[in-house]
């Protein structure tokens, strides 16, 4: 998702706007973050994080679009690797058999291998048949790491 201060702050305050809702932003996990602050505050608060190196705005033609620094980048996908960790637990408690772990493909290595240690640090079995799903579709240095954690949690296991 590409998009500038302004549908950040409206994510964050968790706005009913139309635009919001057909890009699906109300989906986010900090949609509605900040809302009950005032839209200054919430705007401030991303002029802060632009200020303090974690965001910078790059410009595509001439819309300002807002992108992670590598400072920022350092603390986001350690959250994402948290988030996609949850969604295993969910997809883990929907009680389906079946992966679809293409949506992981062609994500960046560094949080992907951030999310494979978080895997590896549960100790949990319970994540191998995703896993296993995984191995079969992704890059060799991915499914290398892969193989690793499988053999990590299958070592516990036993």
């Amino acid at each position: 998702m590409r998009g500038g201060r302004s549908i950040l702050a409206k994510v964050l305050k968790g706005s009913r706007e139309k635009r919001v809702l057909e890009l699906g932003l109300d989906k986010s996990p900090v949609y509605g973050h900040y809302r009950g602050l005032p839209l200054e505050d919430v705007m401030a608060m991303i002029d802060w994080t632009i200020l303090s190196g974690y965001l910078a705005l790059e410009y595509d033609y001439r819309l300002p679009l807002l992108v992670y620094t590598d400072r920022g980048w350092e603390i986001e996908k350690d959250t994402y690797a948290a988030e996609l960790l949850e969604g295993f637990d969910r997809m883990l408690d929907s009680g389906t058999t079946t992966f679809d772990m293409a949506y992981l493909k062609d994500r960046d290595r560094a949080m992907i291998l951030r999310l494979l240690d978080k895997v590896e640090a549960t100790r949990d079995p319970k994540y191998l048949p995703l896993l296993r799903t995984w191995h079969k579709i992704d890059y060799r240095k991915v499914r290398e790491r892969i193989q690793t954690v499988i053999e990590s949690l299958l070592d516990r296991a036993s």
